[in-house]
């Protein structure tokens, strides 16, 4: 199977400074997270689409165990901080090199609708989630779709290439099959809309 990865260039936030938009959805998917997982002490955790500046999982890195963050670039404090693995590649390529059951935790917050091959990409979260570990992820859903590009398009609120980049959207009904199909299970699986309607996240659980 010939394996497609992002065709992006840069990261989210590199080269620019995100907007009070983008700062807002970032804090919303951060609440989210934050309930799920209500502590990361300890945890191997891995970002995949950390964004060049990995905003989030540097306000969770000092009590990590060890934290893997990718991405098609990173900035070079975030490559610099301590127990922090950095892999500068597209997905899902750059999840290769992750070992089986490696981690307890995977974020995936904002990267599937920018993949032509989603499914391979969440195939391979799963496999490095160990027993017990749970993977997040956020996408914008297609009711998002009107608002992101009414922002970007239109009012200049929002990046222009991040939705130029966007192959897809998806509401629940759309990313539940995906997650099965990847490998997780039905009692596993929290698939629900977020931030108003306009995302969908899932918490997906591997059983012990």
């Amino acid at each position: 199977m010939t394996t497609a990865t992002t065709t992006r260039e840069l990261s989210f936030g590199q080269g620019y400074r995100p907007t009070w938009v983008d700062r807002f959805g970032v804090w919303l998917s951060a609440v989210q997270i934050r309930r799920q997982v209500p502590s990361f002490e300890g945890l191997r955790v891995g970002d995949f689409g950390c964004g060049y500046h990995a905003a989030f999982a540097r306000t969770v890195q000092p009590r990590c165990r060890s934290l893997v963050l990718v991405d098609v670039a990173l900035s070079e404090e975030v490559k610099a901080l301590p127990r922090v693995t950095a892999i500068e590649a597209g997905l899902p390529r750059a999840i290769e090199s992750i070992g089986d059951g490696a981690l307890d935790v995977v974020l995936c917050t904002s990267v599937l609708e920018h993949l032509w091959e989603p499914l391979e990409c969440l195939t391979a979260i799963h496999r490095v989630l160990d027993r017990g570990g749970i993977a997040l992820i956020n996408v914008p859903s297609w009711r998002g779709k009107k608002f992101l590009e009414l922002s970007a398009f239109r009012l200049g609120l929002s990046p222009a290439r991040e939705m130029d980049d966007h192959k897809t959207y998806y509401d629940v009904k759309d990313l539940w099959p995906l997650l099965i199909r990847a490998g997780f299970q039905p009692s596993g699986i929290k698939c629900f809309p977020h931030k108003f309607g306009l995302n969908t996240f899932a918490a997906c659980r591997r059983p012990k």
